[in-house]
């Protein structure tokens, strides 16, 4: 079989792009007859969240679209330690969104990032620091910290890793 000259029926290429709508050079019209410039959606959002309190977590994840559920449950246990939730910050996947903090500063302007499994050289920050140090610049909190899957489970390495975490969020977040 000759995979570069395949076809796949209709139905399955509308199934696989259900939640994708691209429009190129053309003007909708509504019921008014008032034109409406064509726009395109892309199939996800580049960060998962609602970003309400302004907090950036960027992680690293091979496996997954954003991360992956057990990281997720972790994720969202320490933002609950914390008094946050899901909606108040915008997590980014930079294994495959990989961003630079120019660009989170225009986009999220965040007043927190915490980089999970990420340096500070990927997102083009001018100074580097040790894991789990506060560092301020920029009207904003830095806080770098290993990888999440560090942390999961119930190793003694793991509990230290959360430890370490923990004392570095209260202090960040003045807990």
């Amino acid at each position: 079989m000759n995979l570069e000259n395949s076809q796949l029926p209709d139905f399955l290429i509308a199934d696989l792009y259900k939640n994708s709508l691209v429009i190129v050079n053309e003007e909708l019209k509504t019921k008014e007859s008032i034109p409406v410039k064509a726009m395109a959606r892309t199939e996800r959002a580049w960060y998962l969240g609602s970003n309400l309190q302004k907090i950036t977590l960027i992680i690293s994840e091979k496996e997954a679209v954003y991360l992956q559920d057990e990281a997720l449950a972790f994720l969202s246990t320490i933002l609950g330690a914390c008094k946050l939730n899901l909606g108040d910050v915008a997590i980014v996947n930079y294994h495959n969104d990989p961003v630079n903090y120019a660009f989170l500063k225009e986009k999220l302007t965040p007043n927190f990032v915490l980089l999970f499994g990420v340096t500070a050289k990927q997102i083009q920050i001018p100074f580097t620091m040790p894991n789990y140090q506060v560092q301020h610049h920029d009207n904003c909190s830095f806080l770098l910290a290993p990888s999440l899957d560090s942390m999961l489970g119930a190793s003694q390495e793991a509990k230290l890793e959360k430890s370490k975490l923990w004392l570095s969020l209260k202090k960040m977040f003045t807990i």
